[in-house]
């Protein structure tokens, strides 16, 4: 316990601005680029409400809700906008855990099958909201139809999650010793799952590369 509260402690003496403004970059990266596939962005933002939550900070949580509901719609505007640039060489890697056929299919099949809506329905599904805006993008969607429903989806997203979790911190913080031991754990696990993808994606980016270096020596 003693440990859990050192780290909260620790976590909140860094200002709740730093805070709003971390979340908000995180979400705008996993929104905008491919190495979103390794950001933890529900968790993420449920354990920032719980911090907000723990300092009693409810002025913070409203100035996180409008800057993570920006973060997200930039976000995907500079997906949407990379994937017009990609086009067809929006293709999946051999053997990847990211980048793959069976996740691409399902970003394709939700767009196809629901279009506006599936832009919508793609915030709650992790990594297909990574690479929703790209597909959408390399698959020419209209634009102004793909601009409203990436606002309406992320403001039922991004700023809902901050406040549940805001709202379960408020509940947890009646009991003196469960809020440093829950936060405390959540934070842990948000930083091991991010460290984890983010080695798992360079792995397979190296494994690309020599894939793609490999194949010219093979035709020859």
């Amino acid at each position: 316990m003693t440990f859990f509260s050192t780290a909260l402690d620790h976590v909140q003496s860094a200002g709740p601005g730093l805070l709003v403004v971390m979340v908000a970059a995180v979400l705008f990266v996993e929104c905008a680029f491919l190495i979103g596939f390794v950001l933890p962005g529900d968790s993420l933002l449920a354990t920032a409400g719980m911090m907000f939550a723990a300092g009693h900070q409810p002025g913070w949580l409203l100035l996180a809700v409008v800057a993570v509901f920006g973060a997200a719609v930039a976000g995907n505007h500079v997906g949407y906008r990379m994937g017009r640039c990609r086009g067809s060489r929006l293709a999946a890697r051999p053997g990847g855990r990211f980048v793959n056929a069976e996740n691409l299919g399902k970003a394709r099949g939700l767009l196809n099958r629901y279009g506006f809506w599936g832009v919508l329905m793609a915030r709650w599904l992790p990594w297909i909201r990574t690479l929703c805006p790209q597909v959408a993008g390399a698959a020419a969607m209209n634009r102004r139809s793909f601009a409203i429903a990436t606002a309406l989806g992320a403001l039922v997203w991004a700023p809902v999650m901050l406040v549940v979790g805001y709202v379960g911190g408020s509940q947890l913080d009646r009991v003196r010793w469960l809020m440093p031991v829950v936060l405390g754990g959540m934070t842990l696990a948000v930083i091991i799952v991010t460290a984890v993808g983010v080695v798992r994606m360079r792995r397979e980016g190296r494994e690309h590369q020599c894939a793609e270096e490999a194949a010219p020596a093979l035709t020859h």
